[in-house]
């Protein structure tokens, strides 16, 4: 992918993904991690090369800022792609009260504006707003960056209860090691510079997980990998 003839941004790369898969894509900055996932998304057409998948795939994208209507209630953001879909009115409420369950907000909450939320309750709009499409790709460009770590940790949980209940594949940017390494199947370190190895370092946690296992000895030597991995600019392969 090239934005210009002269200076590609990602060459060179070979993923694949199985459904059901989690991964987790971790690099430095400018390494093109967003710019992946939006060809994903089918938001960018690759300069050379194919972006492949199932054609009746539904993808989702989930931005590092929840992008919220600020007119409309919490039900009417999340309605919002199901109306640009032009699907029909009791599906649509169906739907809007099954993603509103999923994230944990009740009837109260679904009259709210964005302006009365917190932002962890504001991902969680932006997260349902996705899931109401009932995607089989959910990709998640850094959805809890700008949140504080306690915060963070909980909707990451909240997330892999979502992924197992959903079953749908996912593929999550992320600089935050830890996270990466809590939530996916298999972390791939995306390489510093372009033309780089992308190296694939499997988790092999059981599922389901819970916050104890930020505290194990496994975890802690797993993540310590794919910290070297980073530091190493993706070169040396993780054993």
């Amino acid at each position: 992918m090239a934005f210009d003839t002269r200076h590609p941004v990602l060459e060179g790369v070979d993923l694949e993904i199985a459904g059901g898969d989690f991964v987790a894509l971790v690099g430095p900055s400018g390494c093109g991690k967003s710019t992946a996932l939006r060809l994903m998304a089918g938001l960018l057409e690759p300069t050379a090369g194919t972006v492949g998948g199932s054609e009746d795939s539904r993808v989702a994208l989930v931005f590092q800022e929840p992008n919220l209507l600020p007119w409309r209630t919490v039900a009417e953001n999340i309605r919002l792609p199901l109306e640009l879909l032009g699907v029909e009115a009791r599906e649509t409420q169906q739907r809007v009260g099954e993603s509103l369950e999923l994230i944990g907000f009740g009837q109260a909450d679904a009259v709210k504006r964005p302006r009365e939320l917190s932002g962890g309750m504001r991902m969680r709009v932006s997260l349902a707003r996705a899931l109401v499409t009932r995607p089989d790709v959910l990709l998640l460009d850094e959805p809890f960056a700008a949140l504080d770590d306690l915060l963070r940790e909980q909707l990451n949980e909240e997330l892999l209860e979502i992924h197992s209940a959903r079953g749908t594949t996912a593929v999550f940017v992320t600089h935050n090691v830890s996270e990466a390494v809590f939530l996916a199947d298999r972390v791939v370190v995306m390489p510093a510079t372009t033309g780089g190895e992308f190296v694939h370092i499997p988790v092999d946690f059981s599922r389901p997980r819970n916050a104890a296992l930020r505290a194990t000895a496994d975890f802690a030597r797993l993540a310590g990998d794919v910290s070297r991995c980073l530091r190493d600019g993706g070169r040396e392969m993780v054993r």
